[in-house]
């Protein structure tokens, strides 16, 4: 409930401010935002959950996006804009911290809950599981595959 109302009053403050800042600012705010959720989701795949590399591939993706933008203005137009790249960033900012307000905790609760389900349901580890499947890899006479007897004629 606190959370709610703490992003409600940042979204009203956001609308608020919005009438007193340039388009072009606002839009470099939305991409750095869209860049940093595609760092985020990429950290978070290779990282496998750490708070701290999420934060940091939004950031990173942000970064990324906001630099090539000013180098390709710079290449056209000759006008590198450090105002423009801090708003980019700053969108990769904002998405790496609401991230990381809303997963924290829960994203390893989630996880644990998953694997008691999977060991009650299976009655064995996932550690075991896991070393079963791969000695059945290495040695396919260990595999529990049914295998047939005979195989038909033609």
């Amino acid at each position: 409930m606190k959370r709610s109302i703490v992003l409600l009053i940042l979204i009203l403050i956001a609308f608020r401010c919005n009438a007193q800042l340039e388009r072009d600012k606002v839009l470099h705010f939305g991409i750095g935002a869209l860049c940093g959720v595609g760092g985020a989701v990429i950290a978070d795949e290779l990282s496998d959950g750490n708070r701290f590399w999420i934060f940091t591939g939004a950031v990173a993706g942000s970064l990324l996006a906001g630099t090539a933008k000013e180098a390709l203005d710079e290449q056209q137009n000759n006008a590198w804009d450090n105002g423009d790249l801090a708003a980019t960033v700053l969108g990769g900012i904002s998405v790496g911290v609401t991230i990381e307000l809303f997963s924290g905790k829960k994203r390893k609760a989630r996880r644990q809950a998953k694997i008691t389900v999977y060991e009650r349901t299976m009655g064995t580890s996932i550690t075991n599981t896991l070393d079963r499947f791969l000695d059945s890899r290495v040695n396919p006479s260990t595999s529990q595959i049914p295998y047939p007897s005979r195989f038909p004629k033609d």
